[in-house]
């Protein structure tokens, strides 16, 4: 029981040695917005972002000087909190069987596919990601995205009661980060071009979100009507550039044949739209809740995709077809333009409902750590 007792709870962040940035994955703004969040509770007295890395604050002061929640260390952390969210940083099992020993809550809050991830990680030899470590959940939360390939697998594994909890955004970072920038950065839509600039944005790291398919998508829609798309850019792909199966399979596609096409690094999505692109062609499997969809939703970016966790935001095509996602992509051209207001009114209205600060959002959150108590 609670006895109204409010709890001071931590969120696991991960820091390394060297400069780092909130743009370079998506794990620090789920650490952020988690604990924009937090701090919105009324059983949270304080919110603590808890470094289980090996670098210090100072190696990412450009973002941590404006979060949400002060840092601290493991030790201040195993003497501090009541409850702690592993997050960014997984825990050494032992310091959670310690903090357990001691009347805390460990919750392991899981934003990736990670059935997929380790079972990667199993057959290719890749270095392992700890999941399955013998750490001590009291619960485990995930997303509803991912409650058709883990959901089952985390109960088994860990051992522990899975939750799915509402996915978390807001365009603070990005707004920030645009600001950052200075005058004359521009983020939003620009009707009117005669032919579309397409950038695809998946990270290819994992099977779950690659450019193969986006790539066929646009190649198939230029074939059709070859005076659409000006270019096609597709980044994180510097490190396939040199794989003999990428290489071959990029230059099947007219769009490359053609000179229409170049392969790019990682770059935050506000340095790459109204600058260099006009849409994005997206794909995923089993991974239906990007941000990178609602940071182009925000802009009123045309969304080519296959997403069923957006509502009826953006264009969206079948699963795995690729002929479907050419035509889908031909009548976003066609379309675009004229309802521009009505796709981003719709994109407002969804955007909305992933606010960190929305009351019916605290209150699931809030629910789930009370259940930890009942």
């Amino acid at each position: 029981m609670l006895n109204k007792r409010r709890l001071k709870v931590g969120v696991t962040i991960f820091l390394r040695p060297g400069h780092q940035s909130i743009w370079e994955n998506g794990i620090f703004q789920n650490c952020y917005f988690l604990a924009m969040l937090l701090n919105r509770s009324p059983l949270v007295e304080t919110c603590y972002l808890v470094n289980g890395g090996d670098g210090s604050p100072a190696d990412a002061s450009n973002f941590l000087a404006l979060a949400p929640a002060p840092v601290i260390d493991l030790d201040t952390a195993r003497e501090t909190l009541d409850v702690i969210i592993e997050l960014s940083a997984q825990l050494n099992p032992d310091w959670a069987r310690d903090f357990r020993s001691r009347g805390g809550h460990v919750i392991g809050m899981r934003v990736a596919n990670d059935y997929v991830i380790d079972i990667e990680r199993m057959m290719f030899d890749l270095p392992h990601g700890m999941l399955v470590s013998g750490t001590p959940y009291s619960a485990v939360w995930t997303l509803p995205a991912f409650e058709h390939s883990c959901a089952a697998y985390y109960r088994a594994t860990m051992r522990a009661p899975v939750r799915a909890m509402q996915h978390l955004w807001s365009p603070a970072l990005l707004e920030r980060s645009i600001g950052q920038r200075g005058a004359g950065i521009a983020f939003g839509y620009n009707p009117g071009r005669a032919q579309w600039r397409l950038a695809i944005l998946e990270p290819n790291i994992c099977m779950v979100k690659t450019a193969h398919l986006p790539m066929l998508v646009a190649d198939l829609a230029h074939r059709q009507d070859p005076r659409m798309i000006d270019y096609l850019r597709v980044f994180n792909t510097l490190q396939l550039k040199e794989d003999a199966q990428f290489v071959g399979f990029a230059r099947s596609l007219d769009l490359v044949r053609q000179g229409r096409a170049t392969f790019e690094p990682r770059l935050p999505v506000y340095e790459i739209m109204t600058s260099q692109a006009d849409a994005i062609v997206a794909h995923h499997w089993e991974n239906a809740q990007n941000y990178v969809y609602y940071e182009a939703l925000y802009g009123g970016y045309p969304l080519i995709h296959n997403s069923a966790f957006i509502g009826r935001c953006g264009y969206r095509y079948d699963g795995f077809d690729c002929e479907d996602g050419a035509l889908t992509l031909r009548r976003a051209f066609a379309e675009h333009d004229a309802r521009f207001e009505d796709y981003r009114r719709t994109a407002q209205s969804f955007l909305a409902t992933l606010d960190p600060e929305c009351e019916s959002n605290v209150e699931q959150y809030s629910a789930a750590i009370a259940e930890l108590y009942s």
